[in-house]
């Protein structure tokens, strides 16, 4: 017994050697996956769960508990890891149409099928909402039935579609569904112990099997017969039900052993002589034993397994001969099963027994044979096909011995063996020893190299074939070196090959024995035909047609056309296989000269044909091609010719008796010229020696081409890509010069837009500041209508005032109260003033900073747009001069008016002063409260004109740091902008000054033209001419007036400053 770990291992080999499985218990291999554990040396063991063979039985795949499938090739020795599903399997199918591919179930309760070729996914199946426990697929592959606890379904296996669904009640579950072999019917086994067939096609009910009275068997396993005519049900008891299913009756109750309590798994073991009834049950029980029993004599053959390392369940092969077992431990027991008992391998008895010396034969069983027999006689043979026995009619016991007398009877009675039987018979009649180890040490020579390019001669359709051809043929060459040179050999074996593909020493050996014992003269004349043979091929046809002989000499057809295609094909291309096997069935049972008759009967029987053939070609189409020629009538010629031909020309003169191979060896076969032979293989090897030598020499110089070649094509490459490369430069380079142009053009553009921009800012600018002049023209000149307009109102009121001079003088008091809150409020303006000049000196701060990071920015542009600004500041200055100046001019115009409306005051006061002598103490206070105001108010621009210098002072050092700065960064950019941005900042420093001391100007002018007006002794210019005085103190009394109600009205309005006494 040989072992085989597959840890880690994708693929390899199952054994090293050949196991021999003994007759104990026929193991041949043990199959485990461990895997290394950290913590230990020895690992853990990943246990196999499920296992499934295909159609040939060579091969089966098995799941283990990870989800690992692993393809075993008994035949090839091979083993392969073929899919890794991640989950463990329930299930397996490997019997499917197409032989590459698999289904698998798996515990997420889905269906998937693999190919083992390409080893991908084919399909992916879901519908069961528990786990798949079988998988049973119908005969012709095309469906499956998956069967789980609680649901059986059907699918399509050419669409992967589930075409139907078995639904059940809550309380019954399913034990298992499958299809019955060679036949449309399902049967589902149900836990209530009910058993129903349905058609496969309607699904419809067709039978169900009554359930057996007494206690309730409780199966658990079913196994149906390969003819699908017996169903075994076994459960929780010891006892096995047989039911026939053509009578849908319970033929046979089986009791086993009282150890056995509960059946487990349920298997019938095909066999090679019972036509699908299969005779021997495995039954697997709670032990972990299987025993094979025969239902027929319910005795016990042989068991495997035992309570050390149980046997879980167990798959056989469809041929019977391995027996795969997944045991307790999660390891696989491969068996040999035709090892274990002599009962699985040992044939039938004999259908028929004979009775010598010419007498009616008599069968042993049957009826219909006797019947057959006494119409019959023994020297008459059978004609047509009415008369042959079918294999159904045929009794299954043999005598344990066969005698040739009788199975030539046979051959005379029915014509040929039966086919069932046939592989059997062949094998008693040529006494094949078996020899092993011999056939083993001719195989591991390996291939002879006379046959290693089999296949460019003889291309093969399938390879199996090919490859089991070549192995035959190489052992041949090996066991005599005449088979290595024999070119026709593979024409003469390939028939035998075909015939016994799955047993390569039998098919060794009847080739072996034909060669000795048919084909032993055959090489006398190497390499050219057996003339010996053909001669007395010649000398039969000669005396019996003499006429077809002179034919053939007429047209120059020698022996070596129409006799050697026949010998040296085995007539395989003028018979088909059931004629061929027909007449190996006689050839193999008579003489070896009986092959030599057949070769002139075939010409015999065909003389009408071959007389009217002329044409030499036609001769060797004929004997190449299958022609109308009855076997059978070959065969019976060929018997006539071995009674009817003389002594003298008779070929068994010259040839031997059979003689059987030699047990242990096989005898040395040297009947050719050795030293033809050797000659020939001293030149084939001398060939194959200058062969290699040209081969390796060839493959030198084809390496080193192709390195030439492959030189070439990278230095071509290499090339190609230098000139891309030079190509893509020369590209990025237009690229490049084509940007560059196009930005040039864009800058262009974008210069004649700034200049564009910046003449109509300029234009606006302009426009702007002459619409501001015509604005302040206009609102000088409506200043100066109104101012006019006022002078006229005023010498107009001037006479209701001297009429009213009177009731002012008494309201004086109230205006001088009036007045004073007249003066407050023109304190608290002046104090609003103030704070908006000071804003205004913020926010020109402010622009100061916004113009100075302005300029600093337009230092980097072109010199031109510094000259623009440069010109447009200049511009600007100009205008604000000129703003000035008309300012300037209103201001004077205005304070001369002012001080004429203050003269004109003076004068009316001292035309008043008589009678405003009572209020001129009041007057006095007020002057004196205004005083004080102006007083403190000095007092505080005092204070804040020193404030205002420190923080002129300070924001004229941090201006003068920022603008070196500037003038630092800018030195080095364009010396020739310093002078005028220099020019353009002292203007604008100039111009700041002017205004803040016209400003001044203005407040102090005011502050004393206001003094002025409220001294009630000031010297006053009295030279005016008397008429202006006139005209215009009407005016100016009217404007009092109204300003004082003006004021009034506002004070009420209006809170005075909480800075000052209200007194």
């Amino acid at each position: 017994m040989q072992s085989l770990d597959v840890c880690k291992r994708t693929s390899g080999k199952i054994w090293h050697r050949k196991p021999t499985p003994s007759t104990d218990n026929g193991l041949m291999v043990s199959i485990t996956n461990s895997q290394s554990g950290p913590l230990s040396q020895n690992g853990r063991s990943i246990r196999f769960l499920h296992t499934s063979f295909d159609n040939t039985g060579d091969c089966f795949i098995a799941g283990d508990h990870q989800g690992n499938i692993f393809l075993f090739d008994l035949n090839k020795n091979r083993f392969a890891l073929t899919q890794k599903c991640g989950h463990p399997c329930t299930a397996l199918a490997y019997n499917l149409r197409r032989k590459t591919e698999f289904l698998v179930g798996l515990s997420d309760y889905s269906l998937k099928c693999f190919d083992t070729d390409t080893k991908e996914m084919v399909a992916w199946m879901k519908g069961h909402e528990s786990a798949i426990s079988s998988i049973s697929v119908h005969a012709s592959g095309r469906y499956a039935l998956t069967t789980s606890f609680d649901v059986a379904q059907l699918w399509d296996l050419d669409t992967f579609q589930r075409k139907r669904k078995l639904n059940i009640k809550e309380d019954v579950g399913i034990v298992q569904v499958f299809f019955l072999p060679l036949s449309n019917t399902i049967i589902t086994g149900f836990k209530d112990d009910t058993i129903f067939g349905w058609e496969s096609d309607t699904l419809n009910c067709k039978y169900q099997l009554p359930v057996p009275p007494g206690k309730s068997p409780h199966y658990k396993a079913y196994a149906p017969t390969r003819d699908g005519r017996l169903l075994a049900a076994g459960g929780r008891s010891r006892f096995i039900h047989l039911w026939d299913l053509d009578t849908h009756r319970l033929l046979r109750i089986i009791e086993l052993p009282i150890k056995v309590t509960t059946v487990k798994q349920l298997v019938f073991l095909p066999d090679n002589f019972d036509a699908g009834a299969s005779q021997t049950l495995g039954v697997l029980s709670q032990d972990g034993i299987i025993r094979f029993i025969n239902i027929n004599t319910c005795k016990l053959l042989f068991d495997v397994g035992g309570v050390e390392n149980r046997i879980n369940n167990v798959t056989v092969s469809p041929g019977g001969r391995y027996l795969v077992a997944v045991m307790e431990d999660g390891s696989l027991h491969v068996y040999n099963l035709h090892t274990m008992s002599d009962e699985l391998s040992k044939p039938p008895a004999p259908l028929v027994k004979v009775v010598t010396n010419n007498k009616m034969s008599e069968t042993m069983s049957t009826e219909r044979s006797s019947i057959l027999k006494k119409n019959r006689s023994l020297s008459a043979p059978a004609r047509g096909k009415e008369n042959r026995l079918e294999d159904s009619d045929i009794e299954k016991e043999l005598p344990e011995t066969l005698n040739a007398d009788r199975l030539k009877a046979i051959l005379k009675g029915y014509g040929e063996y039966p086919a069932k039987y046939r592989m059997f018979i062949w094998r008693s009649i040529l006494r094949l020893p078996e020899n092993h180890t011999a056939y083993a040490a001719l195989v591991d020579k390996g291939t002879h190299p006379a046959y290693s390019k089999i296949h460019e001669d003889y291309p093969v359709k399938s390879r199996k074939l090919l490859r089991i051809l070549q192995r035959i043929l190489s052992a041949l060459a090996h066991w005599s070196p005449i088979f290595g040179e024999t070119q026709y050999l593979p024409v003469l074996a390939f028939p035998f090959v075909k015939l016994f593909q799955n047993n390569h020493l039998v098919c060794f050996e009847i080739l072996a024995s034909f060669m000795v014992n048919w084909g032993e003269h055959w090489f006398e004349y190497f390499p050219n035909p057996p003339i010996n043979i053909l001669a007395m091929i010649e000398n039969v046809l000669a005396h019996h047609d003499k006429y077809l002989l002179q034919h053939f000499v007429k047209y120059g057809v020698t022996s070596q056309i129409y006799a050697w295609p026949l010998l040296e094909t085995l007539f395989s291309e003028v018979l088909t296989r059931d004629e061929w096997l027909m007449l190996f069935d006689n050839v193999f049972t008579n003489h070896p000269s009986f092959l030599l008759m057949v070769v002139v009967a075939y010409a015999m029987s065909a003389r009408g044909p071959l007389m009217q053939c002329v044409e030499l070609d036609d001769f060797r189409y004929f004997y190449h091609h299958r022609n109308a020629v009855d076997v059978r009538r070959v065969i019976k010629e060929a018997y006539r010719l071995m009674e009817a031909t003389p002594g003298d020309i008779h070929p068994r003169d010259s040839l031997e008796e059979f003689r059987p191979l030699t047990v242990g060896q096989y005898p040395v076969f040297n009947k050719y010229p050795k030293f033809i032979v050797d000659y020939q293989v001293q030149e084939r090897e001398r060939i194959r020696q200058e062969e290699l030598d040209y081969m390796r020499q060839r493959q030198v110089s084809l390496e080193m081409q192709k390195e030439t070649v492959k030189r070439q094509q990278e230095e071509e490459a290499w090339y190609r890509q230098q000139q891309l490369l030079l190509e893509a430069e020369e590209k990025r380079r237009h690229m490049i010069q084509t940007e560059e142009q196009k930005l040039v053009d864009q800058r262009k553009r974008l210069y004649a837009m700034n200049r564009e921009v910046k003449l109509k800012e300029l234009q606006l600018l302009d426009a702007a500041r002459r619409k501001f002049l015509h604005f302040q023209k206009q609102q000088r000149e409506s200043e100066l209508k109104r101012l006019d307009d006022e002078v006229q109102r005023k010498a107009l009121l001037r006479d209701q005032e001297t009429e009213t001079a009177l009731e002012e003088a008494e309201i004086r008091n109230l205006e001088l109260q009036l007045q004073k809150k007249m003066f407050e409020q023109e304190l608290f303006r002046d104090f609003a003033t103030a704070g908006q000049q000071l804003r205004t000196e913020q926010d020109m701060h402010r622009k100061q900073a916004e113009l100075e990071e302005r300029i600093q920015q337009r230092l980097r542009d072109a010199e031109r747009e510094r000259q623009v600004e440069i010109r447009k500041q200049l511009q600007e200055n100009l205008a604000k001069a000129a703003q000035q100046n008309i300012e300037a001019w209103a201001q004077n115009e205005f304070e001369y008016r002012r001080r004429v409306e203050d003269l004109e005051r003076e004068t009316k006061s001292v035309q008043l002063s008589k009678t405003n002598s009572q209020n001129r103490q009041l007057e006095r206070e007020v002057h004196d409260l205004m005083l004080q105001c102006q007083e403190k108010r000095e007092r505080d621009v005092e204070d804040k004109q020193e404030e205002l210098e420190e923080q002129k002072q300070a924001a004229t050092k941090a201006d003068k740091r920022r603008l070196e700065f500037v003038e630092d960064e800018a030195r080095n950019a364009q010396e020739h902008g310093k002078s005028m941005t220099e020019d353009v900042l002292n203007a604008t420093r100039k111009q700041r000054l002017g205004q803040s001391y016209l400003n001044n100007t203005t407040q102090s002018s005011a502050w004393n033209t206001l003094q002025t007006s409220s001294d009630p002794e000031s010297s006053v210019s009295l030279e005016r001419s008397s008429r202006t005085f006139d005209k215009q103190e009407l005016a100016l009394l009217n404007e009092v007036r109204r300003l004082r109600q003006k004021l009034a009205i506002e004070n009420r309005n209006k809170k005075p400053p909480v800075n000052y006494d209200s007194t």
